[in-house]
């Protein structure tokens, strides 16, 4: 178990206990009020803003006690929340370590189709499918990025600017160094770009 999923677990607990202690303070307090309100059946002034004092203290707890319930039910929102992406994205350490090995695959699938040998393409290309398929299914899925495609820097890493060969690529991808990842919604590893000026 991680540190983070402990540390979760560490707040969950201290939060309960908060509720539970809170909880019992205000059963208490209405108990007492109740008893003293009870003892006090006499019907002056005096007792009659005592009772009105003990509604008001019994109100205010009764809000302070919706309060932490409330932050008790946004707290367990927020970290089963968190659970869910820690569990969407517990494997990252794996699929970033395996981004080389794919980057390898793609490069070695290039050189094997310039040599023309059609058995030893086969054979690498079934070995780079499954690996492709298997990590895809692990919710690694590749960036589609391509020359021609408009600049955004929010999802692309440009390495260098370039001459643009054209008018219409200037402020546009020119070329894909190295393919990004993503990993269910978040990029694992932006893809590198060289852009045209």
């Amino acid at each position: 178990m991680s540190r983070k999923e402990d540390n979760i677990k560490d707040e969950d607990k201290k939060v309960k206990d908060q509720v539970e202690n809170a909880m019992e303070e205000a059963i208490n307090e209405v108990d007492q009020a109740g008893d003293d309100t009870e003892a006090e059946d006499t019907a002056s002034d005096n007792e009659l803003s005592e009772e009105e004092r003990m509604k008001e203290d019994l109100q205010k707890e009764k809000d302070k006690f919706l309060r932490l319930f409330a932050e008790f039910e946004n707290y367990k929102r927020r970290t089963s929340k968190e659970r869910l992406e820690l569990f969407k994205t517990a494997n990252q350490e794996v699929m970033t370590a395996m981004l080389p090995v794919m980057d390898d695959f793609d490069r070695a699938m290039n050189e094997i189709n310039k040599s023309g040998d059609e058995n030893l393409l086969k054979g690498v290309e079934l070995i780079h499918n499954k690996l492709r398929e298997t990590l895809k299914a692990k919710g690694l899925e590749r960036m589609d990025v391509e020359q021609g495609s408009d600049f955004d820097s929010e999802i692309h890493e440009a390495i260098t600017q370039i001459p643009a060969p054209s008018e219409d690529l200037k402020g546009k991808i020119v070329d894909v160094v190295e393919p990004g990842y993503k990993l269910g919604e978040r990029i694992i590893r932006y893809p590198k770009v060289v852009t045209g000026k």
